[in-house]
């Protein structure tokens, strides 16, 4: 698809990864070619105006599932398992609501987006916008400010957000989506999810380790979603989504269950 950068490997099932606000399409499963040797076609794409994609307005989960729509017809894929996190998590369930027919099972990683809730602290994606728009990688990292996660793992946190932002081809469209994905409504209400009817894994980090995507919010995606299993790290462990290879076996194995 014109536009967007996309990579493949591998023969099989058809996978397609999607990752999550400011990050690119390596930090889905972290570089883990386990999905590719397990017999999986990987499809992998920077969102709209992420990594090496194109900017392209606007940046609302509506024309983010119609990106994707578009990523499958231009593979030539009917139906594909489909995994993806945070961001990535709520595009692709909007997509497998509007077009259930070319989703075969779902992985929905670290969902955040609560359809009761309010659209969360604006304020702060705000912030975090014009940090990077501003003063580049160290404007977002400041505007980001202490990572509210344990110490031990704040140097690391840091690290990853500026290896993740450091790999834009045009941060001010990143920017552009940091203003206005957070403002997108994924779905309308959770029973739209409650009509789903195809193998879905959810999962959940633990609150210490990543408390902008509540464990809560998470659960409530499987308990909502029919057949849904819940997956998490032991508490205290660092997330499972997280471990690229831990998660393309969760991956390998909701594909394992598609009809």
């Amino acid at each position: 698809m014109g536009g967007l950068a996309i990579e493949e490997a591998g023969e099989g099932v058809p996978v397609v990864l999607l990752h999550g606000l400011t990050a690119t399409r390596r930090y889905v499963v972290m570089g883990s070619k386990t999905l590719e040797r397990s017999g999986h076609r990987v499809i992998a794409y920077d969102a709209r105006g992420h990594g090496q994609s194109e900017p392209a307005t606007p940046y609302s989960y509506e024309a983010l599932a119609g990106d994707l729509l578009g990523v499958l017809d231009g593979a030539g894929v009917e139906r594909a398992v489909l995994a993806g996190a945070s961001m990535g998590a709520h595009t692709l369930l909007r997509l497998a609501l509007d077009h259930p027919e070319r989703a075969l099972a779902l992985v929905v990683i670290t969902p955040a987006f609560d359809p009761e809730g309010s659209e969360g602290d604006l304020e702060r994606w705000d912030a975090l916008s014009e940090g990077l728009r501003t003063g580049g990688v160290e404007g977002f990292v400041a505007a980001y400010g202490e990572p509210a996660v344990p110490e031990a793992m704040r140097d690391t946190v840091l690290t990853v957000i500026r290896q993740r932002l450091s790999a834009h081809e045009h941060p001010d469209a990143v920017a552009d989506a940091l203003r206005e994905v957070p403002r997108s409504r994924a779905f309308s209400s959770w029973d739209e999810l409650a009509g789903l009817d195809l193998p879905v894994t959810v999962v959940a980090s633990r609150d210490e380790a990543d408390p902008g995507h509540p464990y809560a919010i998470g659960a409530r995606y499987a308990q909502v979603i029919s057949g849904a299993q819940l997956l998490s790290e032991e508490p205290g462990k660092s997330p499972l989504a997280w471990q690229g290879g831990q998660l393309s076996r969760v991956i390998a194995e909701t594909a394992a269950h598609a009809r």
